[in-house]
């Protein structure tokens, strides 16, 4: 399969890490050059896009949008890797007619904007060149530093209770890098029990939406029919349509292909920000624009190929 561009947005089953999805959509495409956008655990289902071909140049800037997730928490224990495949470490009874829904709004509502966050033991942080999950598996834990995450929308599903146990349904928008295991366990501290993440799933990745994810099974089976796979390609231009566009005269194209700086009339965008270059609906490049003595210009952080 030749010239193969564009962003897979794949709904990760459970069972599989974010790395074995890439593995076979290397086999499935044919090139080496595959990259996803943020990692999702074993676990975890829903949405991964994952960059093909010249795509994987986009990776940096769409896995720092915010995910949001379907996230259920179940309150009455703990766990060592925070969700539920670790073994209970803590357990309590839980008042079952304290944990209203008024309660659990309210908490909510107190958790969102920009707070501090201690990655889990059970994660692919590195500290020191090595994994703190490979850590986690040694026995060792270790002091972890507090790493800034933002939570922008926080709403309550569903509270469903099986004798001493409640599971709190909700949905998190959330900065890149929140562990909604963490956020689980936090939110049952708050609340006074011990508690981890039952389930999770996500449901949007940047711009990329869970009903246009399509099944890696449903992939696979259509490439072993023959079928034409690529269709399933979100182009690149289309994958970065979030981000400004300007169009650049027919003159100033070769410069702006050869990775040269040039002028912004009529831009009001802010200092520092990205901006796409276009001639017409051919993407030229992702650039960040500069204040100069003259004004605004674009200076290239990215130049594409005209066959993207």
């Amino acid at each position: 399969m030749n010239n193969v561009n564009g962003v897979l947005v794949i709904d990760k089953p459970a069972g599989m890490t974010s790395h074995d999805c890439v593995a076979r959509i290397r086999r499935l495409y044919g090139t080496k050059k595959v990259g996803h956008t943020g990692t999702l655990d074993p676990d975890v289902t829903g949405v991964l896009p994952i960059c093909v071909g010249h795509a994987t140049r986009l990776v940096e800037y769409l896995q720092e949008l915010p995910k949001r997730y379907d996230v259920v928490m179940r309150l009455g224990s703990t766990t060592t890797t925070e969700d539920a495949s670790g073994e209970v470490v803590e357990q309590g009874t839980v008042d079952v007619a304290s944990i209203t829904t008024e309660r659990i709004q309210a908490l909510l509502e107190s958790f969102l904007g920009e707070m501090e966050q201690v990655p889990p033991m059970f994660s692919a942080v590195k500290v020191n060149g090595k994994r703190l999950y490979d850590l986690a598996r040694e026995g060792t834990v270790i002091e972890r530093q507090a790493r800034k995450v933002t939570l922008y929308e926080l709403t309550l599903h569903k509270i469903s209770v099986d004798g001493d146990t409640v599971d709190v349904a909700f949905t998190c928008t959330c900065s890149k890098g929140t562990y909604m295991r963490t956020l689980c366990v936090d939110l049952g501290r708050a609340l006074g029990y011990p508690a981890h993440m039952k389930l999770l799933r996500r449901i949007k990745s940047g711009p990329f939406l869970e009903q246009e994810a399509i099944p890696l099974q449903q992939i696979e089976e259509q490439a072993a029919n023959g079928e034409d796979i690529s269709r399933y390609l979100v182009s690149i231009p289309q994958a970065i349509s979030f981000l400004p566009s300007f169009q650049v005269k027919p003159d100033r194209t070769k410069a702006v292909r050869n990775g040269l700086a040039t002028a912004l009339p009529g831009v009001t965008a802010e200092e520092g920000s990205l901006i796409c270059l276009f001639a017409g609906e051919e993407l030229l490049g992702i650039h960040r624009v500069c204040r100069g003595d003259k004004g605004l210009f674009a200076k290239p952080e990215k130049v594409f190929p005209a066959e993207v």
